[in-house]
């Protein structure tokens, strides 16, 4: 079985990586010339990385020729919501653009594999008191370009199931960290905090956004098997949340990292780190995705936060 991830080098690209190895698929991966393959690196001679940029239509195409997947995991995507406001002309084109040429190459090559769409819960945006926990059935109201990005990934593949009849999956994933999460995100940006004090790299003071916003964290590892259920037994034109169903305001999480500190810390507002707009809280009901797959989050936040401060902490 051939498994085909865009976006392999980035941080959930390479879980799911390890993750469908272990599967015994053989996994290849998309990457621009320019990735940092760090994350991968210890994958190395177990995986084939294939240079493609995903605005590219041609270079897509060439590689879905090459490889000829039957599993396809499309993650490739401008994922930070900062440099969507930044960069929105980029975010709409990679992730928009970028998913119309995957589909238009399986359609001119009639390849039909097994899909994931990676959607976000940002596409749910503003979302009202009475209506959390979120199901799908929610209306979708992105307060970013990069929800807005991801409201056009998630019904472009609703069109082209309904118009063409590709089997494609679509998730929409709450917040989910864990080891080699980017340092801009907010869990690892604490922990990589912490870690650089105790090592004495920076002054003993944790520079912080929005502590107030609510989120739905689940461990990458527990997203990562969720979206292999997805493509092997969920219900090719749907659309599933994969959350915990727990909303952990942010502060908690800081708290909680501090706790595992081994040194006296403070925190300080960095007004930089504060968004042009926020969502209140978002937390999710993954209960249609349960009763599909029997998939549940099995990691609980207080091991991931451990695993990820572990994981800046020097070896």
């Amino acid at each position: 079985m051939r498994a085909l991830i865009t976006g392999i080098t980035g941080f959930v690209g390479s879980h799911l990586a390890e993750f469908l190895l272990d599967k015994g698929l053989e996994v290849f991966g998309t990457a621009r010339w320019r990735s940092n393959t760090s994350n991968i690196d210890h994958l190395s001679g177990r995986i084939e990385l294939v240079e493609c940029d995903i605005r590219d239509a041609a270079s897509v195409k060439q590689v879905l020729h090459d490889v000829k997947p039957e599993q396809v995991y499309h993650l490739a995507a401008q994922s930070f919501v900062p440099t969507s406001w930044r960069a929105p002309s980029e975010t709409l084109e990679t992730n928009i653009i970028g998913q119309v040429n995957l589909l238009e190459a399986m359609r001119d090559l009639d390849l039909s594999p097994s899909t994931q769409i990676a959607c976000s819960s940002e596409e749910y945006g503003m979302v009202h008191p009475d209506e959390v926990p979120i199901r799908e059935t929610n209306p979708l109201r992105p307060l970013s370009p990069y929800g807005v990005s991801k409201v056009g990934q998630d019904v472009l593949a609703y069109q082209y199931f309904m118009t063409y009849h590709l089997p494609l999956i679509r998730t929409r994933a709450f917040n989910h960290t864990g080891p080699r999460r980017g340092s801009v995100f907010v869990c690892s940006n604490f922990a990589k905090q912490i870690a650089d004090i105790e090592k004495g790299a920076q002054e003993p003071v944790i520079r912080v956004g929005n502590l107030e916003a609510k989120r739905d964290f689940t461990d990458v590892r527990d997203i990562v098997r969720g979206y292999y259920l997805a493509v092997t037994q969920g219900e090719p034109g749907e659309v599933y949340n994969l959350c915990s169903g727990r909303a952990w305001p942010i502060q908690e999480i800081l708290d909680t990292l501090l706790g595992m500190s081994k040194v006296e810390v403070r925190t300080e507002l960095d007004p930089a780190r504060l968004r042009p707009s926020d969502v209140p809280v978002l937390v999710g009901d993954s209960g249609k995705f349960r009763e599909r797959t029997g998939w549940e989050p099995q990691i609980p936040l207080e091991q991931t936060l451990a695993d990820l401060l572990a994981f800046w902490r020097p070896a």
